[in-house]
Formats: C-alpha cells, sequence, structure tokens
C-alpha cells in the first residue's frame, strides 16, 4: 500500500469510527436499557442542563483535555476528533431516530448498539491517531499517581457511573452487558481492521499493537 493510500485508509478508518461510535451511542439511548459508563453521566448532565446529550459529550470531552496539561499528556489528531465528531454524530442519529417501543425492539437496539460499539472502538484505535480523552486521563493518573491502570479505570469509571446515576443518567442491563463485551468485541474488530504498513515503512513499526484496547468517547 502506498504511504497515500495508507494515510486514506487511517483518516477514513478513524472518522468512520468515530461518527459510527456516537451512532451506536444514540441506539443505546434510544433502547432505554442501559448505557455506557461515560454516556451515563452524559445524560445525566443534559438532564440536568437542557443541553442535548452530545453537546455534554463534547464539552465535557474538551474538560477532560484541559486535565491532559497538569498531566504530560500529548493529544493527537485522534484526540482532537474524538471530542468533535462523536457528540455530532450522535445527536445527528438521535435526531432521525424515533423513540423505540416493545421489548423486542428495544433489545435489538441495546444489542446493536454494544456491537457497533466494538466495531467502532476497533476501526477509529487501529487508525493509530492518538488516544481519546478519558484515556488519556487514565493513562495520565496512572503514571502520576503510580496505580495500576486497572484500577485507575475501574475506579474512574464507577465514579462516573454513580455520578451521571445520581444525576439521572441510565443505568441497567445495557450498562452490565456493555461492560463485560466491549472487551472481547473491540479485540476481535482490532484485528479485523487492522491497517497493512505502507510501503517503505518498517513492519515492526507499523504493525505493533496499538495501545489501549478501549478508548471511551
Amino acid at each position: 500500500m502506498s504511504t497515500r493510500g495508507h494515510l486514506t485508509r487511517r483518516l477514513i478508518q478513524l472518522y468512520g469510527g468515530l461518527a459510527l461510535y456516537g451512532a451506536s451511542s444514540a441506539l443505546l439511548v434510544r433502547s432505554g436499557l442501559g448505557l455506557e459508563p461515560w454516556n451515563v453521566l452524559h445524560q445525566g448532565l443534559s438532564e440536568r442542563t437542557g443541553l442535548s446529550i452530545g453537546v455534554v459529550l463534547t464539552l465535557l470531552g474538551a474538560a477532560v483535555l484541559l486535565a491532559w496539561i497538569p498531566l504530560r499528556q500529548r493529544p493527537g489528531l485522534g484526540t482532537i476528533s474524538n471530542v468533535l465528531v462523536i457528540g455530532m454524530a450522535m445527536d445527528a442519529t438521535l435526531a432521525l431516530m424515533p423513540a423505540a417501543h416493545g421489548w423486542a425492539t428495544r433489545v435489538t437496539l441495546m444489542a446493536a448498539g454494544i456491537v457497533l460499539n466494538g466495531a467502532a472502538t476497533g476501526l477509529y484505535i487501529a487508525a493509530r491517531f492518538g488516544p481519546g480523552p478519558r484515556d488519556g486521563l487514565m493513562t495520565g493518573l496512572h503514571q502520576l499517581t503510580g496505580v495500576s491502570i486497572r484500577l485507575v479505570r475501574t475506579g474512574i469509571e464507577l465514579t462516573v457511573v454513580a455520578t451521571g446515576f445520581a444525576l439521572g443518567g441510565t443505568v441497567g442491563i445495557g450498562t452490565l452487558l456493555y461492560a463485560l463485551a466491549i472487551g472481547p468485541l473491540a479485540q476481535a474488530f482490532l484485528r479485523v481492521f487492522a491497517v497493512p504498513p505502507a510501503a517503505g515503512v518498517s513492519t515492526a513499526v507499523a504493525a505493533g499493537r496499538p495501545r489501549g484496547a478501549i478508548l471511551r468517547p
């Protein structure tokens, strides 16, 4: 693959993955059966402020980026794009999708949202344009405190779920299933969407596993 074709594919994966991530999150909202941990917080803040959930996601993502400064994390194109694209895609999908009625429809939306979220995660992480803002927060806190990534991530997500639920965000079976399924799904789709190295680029460098198995919006 030529250098130009390689970059084009990576950009398509980045923006396609981010747009699909926002759309998949909207499916979980419409299911009403539980959201991803951070979107529980986004929805709760949306309920309290009157802003759309996508706007809250974008604003909170920008605020998290500011926290990178003292943590000495460096954003990439994927980091900035994550903040800007996912919220817009989520709001656009919600505007086009009517409310779901009936258990069969809601369960279908929940399942589709989780699987599509896994595919979206694999797409944009495999593009290798930098971590999402919330993952940078996680790795920065890990480096600052010396606490393991697992404990830092668990602490952050328990905090945002609890806070979001207290504010009115939706926690349910979808939240639990997402937590259990997203890791294996993301890992599988990372293999599917792995970008081959550009011509003239060392395979040892280009084919390295992307850091961070899951990037949160």
